[in-house]
């Protein structure tokens, strides 16, 4: 296509991409330096995959190694025994640290190692001399994955049995984990086959909670730690039935990570808290709208059952409600819809998302104000409300006019934020209108105005002024000459202090209708706004933008400008 356009390069991308080396696309025969310090190889041989080992990995190699004359001074094939090292931690001249970590398993090269790289002037009698250069002929056999988890050397993970698919605990979930930590002369110091704990809190010392972020279900791991991660220079006195740790002591740990309960915050505030017990089947969550059937046990601080439902003798007797319909707690109606049929979870639902400073009454128990609730809950089953997808043309416009009427009734109610949810679903019904007929594109258009309209009142009433600009606009680019929209725009431009955008939209609604009573008010409330700027110093004023953020808002009942449209 002629209008396709070249894809930049994102700046940094290829200092943040981690590509493989140049030397990974070697053909067989052909030779590369590697680094700037006189390194050569050449492959023999292509190995399997992009997979090379990393430093810290336990690599298994077999090698010859040649003077540049061709006199052989060593050979681990000779001997019929392949040669063991950890790779990039100096026990092996640098030229093998520096050319094994670019090879793949099974793959055969020959290294040309300049002397600064080997063993230098003074060279390694009787069979290597001074400032000899060296080739190995190098054939990568395996290695063993070992990564330094903290990049400070201080816990190497040694990975023995690999975990699970492909999520790690994150910091609130809570793992259950076998371990077995040792000196390095082997002494048991603790051992458990079922510790239960937060990754935040952690468990034994501070290695284990670094670790399990790093880890999969099932997976096992050796770890070596360091003091730092262990029990530093102070050491631990033996208690119960762990061990003494002595002072900048070493140690060795085998764990496993059996399994985890993801924990997660339903609100942004933290104040609902979401516990998965059982994970549910597929990727489908209730929606908003949704009706939705529960198992459900509702406890106090105390243990006190305060209601209880699906379980017992009538196991049918379920709890049921339709989300965002106000017809449970807030953190209830938030947590239900992101879970998955057949999820049992824990919630900790803080009282400002539960009965809050009322008491109330429930089926089993009182819930005196102020409490923090605990519900044990099994999604059995929900019925998703339509989306847009699921409906013709005609039922599209009806649902949008049925969501918009519901919007005016929260409006109404005060319930700002809620009724910007359902303009909003109303104009997702009809975003899409190239199917709909000549006459029903006419009611999608009044009902998209309205909607935007209203919607951008609810955003004035929340202080979302950039949404409520934006919104505005929106209704402008269908319909130019829309008094509300240019006067709401005017509100927002005001509170977000472009006050000179606020008066070309106020002076434009005159215009088109000069007896608007609330445009009158709001032009009056603008030219005092900006009388009271102009009065302000002009150096306290020199950079206006971030300045004029300093007045009071615009108040938007001032001249009751938002009042919605229930027309259409």
């Amino acid at each position: 296509m002629e209008d396709d356009f070249d894809i930049p390069v994102a700046e940094g991308m290829e200092e943040d991409m981690d590509l493989p080396e140049e030397t990974s696309y070697m053909k067989v025969g052909e030779e590369k330096e590697i680094g700037k310090e006189g390194l050569k190889k050449k492959l023999v041989k292509e190995g399997e995959g992009w997979d090379t080992p990393d430093n810290g990995d336990e690599v298994e190699v077999h090698y010859t190694g040649t003077l540049l004359d061709g006199t052989k001074f060593d050979s681990s094939r000779d001997r019929g025994e392949p040669f063991k090292f950890t790779l990039g931690q100096g026990q092996v001249i640098k030229g093998w640290d520096e050319g094994i970590n670019t090879m793949k398993k099974g793959e055969n090269a020959i290294f040309t190692i300049p002397p600064e790289l080997a063993y230098g002037e003074s060279g390694s009698p009787p069979t290597i001399p001074p400032n000899a250069t060296l080739q190995f002929d190098v054939e990568l056999l395996s290695w063993v994955s070992v990564k330094d988890i903290c990049k400070d050397g201080g816990i190497f993970k040694k990975i023995i049995k690999e975990g699970e698919k492909w999520e790690n605990p994150k910091d609130p979930d809570e793992v259950l984990v076998k371990y077995e930590a040792r000196l390095e002369d082997g002494t048991v110091i603790s051992k458990s086959d079922g510790a239960e704990f937060t990754v935040q809190e952690g468990h034994f010392c501070p290695a284990l909670s670094k670790a399990v972020k790093t880890m999969k279900k099932g997976e096992k791991v050796l770890l070596t730690v360091k003091p730092q991660y262990g029990f530093d220079e102070k050491g631990k006195s033996a208690s119960g039935e762990e061990g003494a740790v002595p002072p900048n002591a070493t140690l060795d740990i085998d764990l496993e990570l059996v399994s985890w309960k993801t924990v997660s915050f339903v609100t942004d505030d933290k104040k609902v808290v979401k516990k998965i017990m059982k994970e549910g089947e597929g990727y489908e969550r209730p929606n908003e709208g949704a009706v939705v059937k529960l198992k459900l046990i509702g406890k106090l601080q105390d243990g006190t059952v305060f209601v209880k439902k699906g379980h017992g003798d009538d196991e049918n007797d379920l709890f049921e409600f339709k989300t965002d319909e106000e017809q449970v707690i807030e953190g209830l109606d938030k947590a239900v819809i992101t879970m998955k049929k057949g999820e049992v979870a824990h919630l900790t639902i803080a009282p400002d998302y539960a009965f809050g400073s009322a008491e109330s009454q429930q089926e089993l128990a009182k819930v005196l104000p102020n409490s923090t609730v605990y519900y044990e809950i099994e999604l059995v089953s929900f019925e998703k409300d339509k989306e847009s997808w699921d409906l013709n043309t005609e039922e599209k416009i009806e649902a949008a006019g049925k969501k918009k009427e519901e919007g005016n009734t929260l409006f109404k109610a005060g319930k700002y934020a809620r009724a910007s949810k359902r303009y909003e679903k109303a104009a997702k019904y009809i975003e899409h209108d190239t199917s709909f007929s000549e006459d029903e594109k006419k009611q999608s258009k009044a009902l998209k105005i309205t909607c935007k309209l209203n919607d951008a009142a609810c955003k004035l009433k929340l202080k979302d002024y950039k949404q409520a600009e934006k919104l505005c606009t929106k209704v402008l680019e269908l319909e130019s000459t829309n008094v509300k929209a240019l006067y709401r725009r005017a509100q927002a431009y005001m509170n977000l202090a472009d006050l000179d955008l606020a008066e070309f939209d106020i002076k434009k609604a005159l215009e088109l209708d000069p007896d608007n009573r609330d445009v009158k008010l709001g032009y009056k409330a603008l030219k005092e706004k900006m009388k009271e700027y102009n009065k302000k110093d002009a150096k306290f004023y020199g950079n206006m933008f971030s300045k004029l953020n300093k007045l009071q808002p615009f108040d938007t009942n001032e001249a009751q400008p938002v009042s919605i449209d229930s027309k259409a």
